[in-house]
């Protein structure tokens, strides 16, 4: 019973979306990448509490706030941050 309880626990800050759609391993690519922009002095999208940066780029990834491009299509309007 116990073991019940700590399986259906879930933080929401460390969440990845299990989407068939969207790949778990893009997304920690774009927060990776995300997160090294926020370490390198680029401004958080989002008004957050937190001082981890990776914290803030999962929840800015998660969200969707994080535009990004997938190599080899043509999908207007998703650019990948530099």
């Amino acid at each position: 019973m116990a073991e019940a309880k700590l399986a259906t626990r879930v933080n929401a800050n460390f969440v990845i979306p299990d989407d068939p759609e969207l790949s778990t391993y893009r997304f920690i690519i774009v927060a990776a990448k995300r997160a090294r922009q926020l370490q390198s002095g680029q401004r958080s999208f989002l008004p957050t509490m937190s001082r981890k940066p990776t914290v803030v780029a999962m929840e800015e990834t998660r969200r969707g706030l994080v535009q990004y491009h997938i190599p080899g299509t043509t999908e207007p309007g998703t650019e990948e941050e530099s």
